[in-house]
Parts: C-alpha cells; sequence; structure tokens
C-alpha cells in the first residue's frame, strides 16, 4: 500500500476515543455507581441501542427530535438510536411490567447518542448512567432519588462540594395556570430552562414569541423563576405567589415533605436547595426534578439530572405507570474531574510489575505472577527479557504502584527487591512475605 492510499486515523466531530489514562477512571465511575444503586436495591437491566423511530421520536422535546440519529434500516424499518435510557426504560416497563411487579428499581449504564452541538465535557457519544423506579407515586421514592444522588457524589469523592438543586414541575404549571399559560406549559418551561444559558431578557422574548405570551405574562413568570434565598424564604415566596391554586400548592407541598425526609436522613441543608429556574428540557417531566452542580466548577453544567415522569409510559400502555429517576452524565463529570486534576493518569489497572530480565527463569516469573493474582493482586509481567532499566521505565510511565525486582542473585536467596514506583524507595523482601507486603493494594 502507497502512503497516498492510507486512510487518516480520525474520529468523527462529537466523538472521542478513551485510553487508558481515561477509561480506568471511567470504568471506576460506573462501577461506583453500581454500588451506589446496589446498596438501594435498583437491578441491573439492559435494552437494545436501536429502538423503533415512534418509541423514541416525540418523547424528549423539539429539540432531542432534531439530534435524534434516525435512518432506514436494512428491513425497511424506521429506527433511531436512542438518546437517552428513561424512554426506553418507558417501553421496556410496558412490555414486561406484569411479570416484573410493581414497584420496579432498575438501574442502566449504557451509551447514548445525540447529534448536538458539542462542547465542553458534551459529545454525541456518551455514557449515561440512569436509576428509575416505576410504578409508584409516593413522595418516598422522590425523596430516595435525592439521598442516591447524594450518596453517589459522596461516594466518586465530592463531599460537601456540590449543590442537589430541585423543583417541582407542578410549582411552575401552577403559576403558569395563574397566568393564564396553562395550554403553553410546553414552550414556557424550555425557555426558562434556557435562563442561565441566555439570560433574563432573551427567555422573556422566547416565551413572548414561542408561547403567545405577553410581556407582562412572562415577567411574571420570570419573577418566579428568579427567586433566590433560603429554602424556607423560597418557600414562603411560593406560598404566597400561588395561594389558591391547587396545582402549585401541591408541588409547595411535595418540596417540603421532599426536604424535611432527606433532612431526616442525615443531609445537610446546604446540599439541598430549591431552584425555581429548573424546568429541565424534556417534556415529559410532571413532578419533582433534579440538577446537580459542583461548586468548583459550575460552569460544565449539571453533572447528575432526572425527576419524576408520571405519564410517560402511558405512550406504551393502558396502566398506570409513574415514575422518578436520575441519570448520572459520566462522561461530563469526567471532563470537569479531568479539568480540577482529580484524576490520577495511570495507564494500567494492575498494581504490580514484574521485569523479566534473567530470560531462563521465565517460569518461576510466570509462577510467581500467578501465585499473587491467586491472592487478589493485579500482576503484569513483561514479554521480553530487556534491560532492567528499559523495563522500568515502561512501569513508570504506565503508572505501576509496585516493582518487584528478582534477579539471579535473589531467586538464590529466594528473596526479592520490592520497588515503591511512587516514592522510588526499594526494600528486600523475603519471598514468603511478599503478599503480606504487597496487601495494601490487595
Amino acid at each position: 500500500m502507497t502512503s497516498s492510499s492510507l486512510i487518516t486515523p480520525r474520529t468523527l466531530k462529537g466523538f472521542r476515543d478513551y485510553p487508558p489514562e481515561i477509561m480506568i477512571p471511567r470504568e471506576k465511575l460506573m462501577e461506583t455507581a453500581r454500588k451506589v444503586y446496589r446498596s438501594y436495591g435498583f437491578a441491573p437491566i439492559d435494552t437494545p441501542a436501536l429502538e423503533y423511530l415512534e418509541i423514541l421520536a416525540g418523547k424528549g422535546s423539539d429539540e432531542t427530535d432534531k439530534q435524534l440519529y434516525k435512518f432506514e434500516d436494512h428491513g425497511g424499518r424506521q429506527v433511531g438510536m436512542r438518546f437517552d435510557l428513561t424512554v426506553p426504560f418507558a417501553r421496556f416497563s410496558a412490555q414486561y411490567i406484569q411479570q416484573l411487579g410493581t414497584p420496579f428499581k432498575r438501574y442502566h449504564i449504557a451509551t447514548v447518542w445525540r447529534g448536538e452541538n458539542t462542547q465542553a465535557g458534551r459529545y454525541r457519544e456518551f455514557m449515561q448512567c440512569d436509576f428509575d423506579t416505576i410504578g409508584t407515586t409516593s413522595i418516598v421514592s422522590d425523596i430516595e432519588t435525592t439521598l442516591v444522588i447524594h450518596d453517589l457524589l459522596n461516594a466518586i469523592g465530592f463531599e460537601k462540594n456540590y449543590t442537589i438543586r430541585i423543583n417541582n414541575r407542578m410549582v411552575l404549571s401552577g403559576l403558569l395556570e395563574k397566568q393564564g399559560l396553562a395550554g403553553q406549559s410546553v414552550p414556557v418551561l424550555r425557555a426558562i430552562d434556557k435562563l442561565a444559558k441566555i439570560g433574563p431578557e432573551k427567555v422573556i422574548e422566547e416565551m413572548v414569541q414561542a408561547a403567545n405570551a405577553t410581556r407582562e405574562q412572562a415577567e411574571s413568570v420570570l419573577k418566579l423563576a428568579e427567586l433566590k434565598g433560603s429554602n424556607d424564604e423560597i418557600l414562603a415566596a411560593l406560598t404566597k405567589m400561588l395561594a389558591g391554586n391547587d396545582v402549585g400548592e401541591e408541588g409547595i407541598a411535595k418540596l417540603k415533605q421532599l426536604l424535611a425526609g432527606v433532612k431526616s436522613a442525615g443531609v445537610a441543608e446546604e446540599t439541598v436547595k430549591i431552584d425555581v429556574s429548573i424546568a429541565r428540557g424534556l417534556d415529559y417531566y410532571t413532578g419533582t426534578i433534579y440538577e446537580t452542580f459542583l461548586q468548583e466548577l459550575p460552569k460544565i453544567g449539571s453533572v447528575c439530572s432526572g425527576g419524576r415522569y408520571d405519564n410517560l409510559a402511558g405512550l406504551y400502555t393502558k396502566l398506570p405507570l409513574p415514575g422518578i429517576g436520575a441519570s448520572l452524565g459520566l462522561d461530563r463529570l469526567l471532563a470537569a474531574m479531568e479539568e480540577l486534576g482529580r484524576i490520577e493518569k495511570v495507564g494500567t489497572p494492575a498494581d504490580v510489575f514484574i521485569p523479566y530480565f534473567v530470560e531462563e527463569r521465565i517460569s518461576d516469573y510466570l509462577k510467581l505472577a500467578a501465585t499473587l493474582r491467586g491472592q487478589g493482586i493485579a500482576v503484569e509481567v513483561y514479554p521480553e527479557a530487556k534491560k532492567l532499566g528499559v523495563q522500568l521505565k515502561y512501569a513508570d510511565k504506565r503508572g505501576f504502584t509496585w516493582a518487584v525486582v528478582i534477579g539471579s542473585e535473589e531467586f538464590e536467596q529466594n528473596i526479592c527487591q520490592l520497588k515503591n514506583m511512587k516514592t522510588g524507595e526499594t526494600t528486600h523482601v523475603a519471598m514468603t512475605d511478599l503478599v503480606s507486603a504487597l496487601s495494601p493494594v490487595s
């Protein structure tokens, strides 16, 4: 093959490769999410990447419909690639709920696709880590969803460095009813959801144009969305603004119950904050909604979002299947952790490196590695009998914690040199004591 005919290796815009130094912490985040979800009784499921187009289209928003990857398959069927994991879960629940029973709690960690404009931490192919409870309207599930987000961010290592912002769509719907905009809830809520991005004046203009609201109506809605203060102060202001509206008052009551529930579970008051500007752009939310921001890097956007969707499964079944859940934005959080220097750059999942430089003793090196793996210690043996310096340079670049160096003299004395690759310190250890010496990494 001539050089002119070589294909240039490159990735599509909005897509990325994950080398080991990124994939290792990425998998660690997934493992952490699984552990937290399982601790609350959420069970794993999976669904296909492709769905019939009618399953996906019109279920999120006009924006997600535009971002949907869709095509005709080889069988002439109109299909789409899932843009989130909630809509496929609603289809899954409607299809299998008779055998699953309710309430049903699931988690799903998988790739989704959206053909959106790319920016820092946002890609066209990305991983979501969802957890949902379906089949109950109980506020207990709303409280539990908050607690899972709280435990998840703590387990990842962001203790006290994040804020879970909550709102309730019923509060917003109640205000729209009072303003005579009940029939325009979708365009109004979409406009409010853009407040942080485009500012109040642009939001007012969008409400006037897209929702046929008067400027006075738009300003009244925006006044609610811009409420600031403590949770108690915001609740007091909402109570006054929505007095006499049943929907709005119910939303306020649910916010109070949620806050009381998470407080009783030991969550610090400053961790969960009411933010009436949160609307969530997806049309299927009906009650509590969540967005989670890192205090050190708020510009990255919400790293864990979700809410209650009591009518979504109704598109696929006549059975009432209310649901609530949230999703960890894995790749966005990973990008934030990279920017904050919270990711240790390592190129190997193994802790221990065994250099191979006494060529005739290869079977002994392999036997030692097998013994250590049998004790739960991850080990890599270098495949070629090269100079020790070359091999240790390789180990240092990959980020191993330990190197177990055994030459001819060490074999004869049944000892090894145990080198700490982080500090450079080397100690001599009897082979019989090696496992216990390495036990901190096992």
